[in-house]
């Protein structure tokens, strides 16, 4: 990173090749749409050479990326003005033995599905804190609070989540 905010731009491919995926899953799992994904994924890489010199040497560039993916994803749901309604099921495929493959995509649609009823802010902290493995610290800084602060609300929203997910296996099916 200490090379594209010097102006080293091909040095933007390696970063791209390191972080798309993520980014892309991020995004995926706050916005529950692969076109938003798509997009927003390409444009957070266009903000990282525009915004390239905001970058603090030492500081970790996943931090900092992360940090730029989330302020998308809030401007992203301000503009779209997201309704609950809009959900678009997705086909995430996880890596499993192929003869738990129909399980596992029924459990995955599931969870994505409680994770749709969950408010955006709560959905951001799980996909930040359980899918993308960002430390507590790290969301911590993010959000502007205490480490005790974001470990009430990760175990809160778990549990949220697991009474949605649990409460009426019918209802979605």
């Amino acid at each position: 990173m200490a090379q594209v905010k010097n102006g080293q731009l091909d040095q933007l491919n390696e970063l791209f090749d390191r972080y798309s995926k993520r980014i892309y899953n991020y995004f995926l799992k706050s916005t529950l749409d692969r076109d938003d994904s798509d997009d927003l994924t390409q444009e957070l890489f266009i903000r990282v050479m525009k915004y390239r010199k905001s970058y603090k040497e030492g500081q970790a560039v996943q931090f900092w990326v992360f940090q730029i993916a989330r302020n998308m994803v809030k401007d992203h749901f301000r503009k779209m003005k997201v309704h609950k309604d809009q959900f678009n099921p997705v086909e995430v495929m996880p890596e499993v033995v192929e003869e738990n493959l129909e399980e596992n995509r029924e459990r995955e649609k599931q969870l994505y599905k409680a994770m749709k009823e969950l408010p955006d802010d709560k959905r951001e902290l799980l996909v930040l804190s359980k899918f993308e493995g960002l430390k507590y610290e790290q969301i911590a800084a993010m959000r502007k609070t205490s480490v005790s602060n974001i470990k009430v609300q990760v175990h809160r929203t778990v549990k949220e989540l697991k009474e949605l997910y649990f409460a009426d296996e019918h209802k979605w099916t």
